[in-house]
C-alpha cells in the first residue's frame, strides 16, 4: 500500500480546511519542533542544564522559631 500523489492531495486540502492558511506554518513549526525534541529525548541529549532549586537569598524565607 502506497501513497500516491491522489492522497496527498486530498489530506492537504483537508489540513487546509481543519487549520486554516494562517495557521498552517504555526502548526507545522510546533509539530517539527516536538519530533525533534522527541528524537533528542530518545537518544538522552539535553540541551537545557538541570534546574536547581535554590532557597532565596532576600531573606524572606520562613526560618524555624527558637521557642
Amino acid at each position: 500500500m502506497s501513497i500516491g500523489p491522489l492522497e496527498i492531495g486530498i489530506l492537504l486540502v483537508i489540513v487546509l480546511l481543519l487549520f486554516g492558511a494562517k495557521r498552517i506554518p504555526e502548526v507545522g513549526s510546533s509539530l517539527g519542533k516536538g519530533i525533534r525534541d522527541f528524537g533528542r529525548g530518545i537518544k538522552g541529549e539535553d540541551d537545557e542544564a538541570p534546574e536547581i532549586d535554590a532557597p532565596p537569598t532576600d531573606g524572606s524565607a520562613s526560618r524555624p522559631s527558637s521557642h
